[in-house]
């Protein structure tokens, strides 16, 4: 694994780079640390180059200031990994936050994305109109209003099925307990208000599947999942386990997104020759 600082426009981005063969570039969503995924990327780097980072402003990125984050940033952040780091061209896998970037990223910058899995964007605005749970993220801006981040990021990681039930890496939690008062302040609006752009994502010329882990069904940071795939055409799947699995079984997570990325892969470009036997 190789890490450091790559200078994007008004931020450094720490970055890990492991393992040979495709592209893959991993982007996590609320707390914005690398360090989350960091044990799928370790599951995925002996069949693919794998880009991992601290997004803008969160742990070990720079970049926190007063102006409220945008998704066209964050997008143009992952585009320069994979302009760096993948030659100009990456499969994505973005879950929860990192999914709505995904999204922006494909329907943004869609020449640099060989193919994308969403898993679990929270993007309740894709709700049909009517639906009580389009305002959860609202009534969670209020919470951090009157109680602080502090509050809303207990009130929120208590919502957030499964988490609490396992041990988290130390450090990774320290750091992200840091990045609660920039989620809530500074990136809250840009992730609770963000409405897919359909038009764009329909016409993708890439694989774009959407995703929800097998215990979140119905859940209302799962089901827009769904409605998104319907409105663009795409496929849908159901992976192992959680929202965040992969911080909470890496494995397991792995040995489904490891299926879907190389039959992702193989409809867009060549079979890599280290997966080629050569006796």
């Amino acid at each position: 694994m190789r890490s450091g600082m790559l200078p994007v426009d008004g931020a450094e981005l720490y970055y890990e780079v492991r393992g040979t063969g495709p592209a893959l570039l991993l982007i996590v969503g609320a707390g914005g640390d690398g360090g989350l995924i960091a044990g799928l990327a370790e599951n995925l780097a002996n069949a693919f180059t794998v880009i991992n980072y601290d997004r803008r402003g969160n742990s070990r990125s720079t970049g926190r200031g007063g102006a409220t984050m945008t998704l066209t940033q964050q997008a143009s952040d992952a585009k320069a990994l994979i302009d760096e780091f993948a030659g100009g061209k990456a499969l994505v896998f973005g879950n929860s936050g990192g999914a709505i970037i995904g999204l922006t990223l494909a329907a943004q910058h869609p020449e640099v994305v060989r193919g994308l899995i969403a898993h679990e964007p929270p993007a309740v605005k894709a709700l049909p109109e009517g639906d009580p749970e389009r305002d959860f993220f609202e009534k969670m801006g209020e919470l951090v209003d009157k109680e602080g981040p502090q509050a809303a990021g207990a009130a929120f990681a208590e919502f957030v099925r499964g988490e609490g039930t396992y041990a988290w890496d130390e450090e990774v939690q320290k750091r992200f307990l840091g990045n609660l008062k920039h989620l809530f302040i500074t990136e809250w609006p840009g992730f609770t208000g963000f409405v897919p752009d359909y038009d764009a994502l329909s016409k993708a010329e890439f694989p774009i599947v959407l995703a929800a882990g097998a215990e979140d069904r119905g859940l209302n940071y799962a089901r827009p999942s769904i409605e998104i795939a319907k409105k663009i055409g795409a496929s849908w799947a159901e992976f192992p386990g959680i929202h965040m699995e992969f911080n909470r079984d890496a494995a397991l997570f792995g040995a489904g997104l490891r299926t879907l990325l190389t039959e992702m892969h193989s409809r867009t470009a060549d079979v890599p020759d280290q997966w080629k036997y050569e006796g």
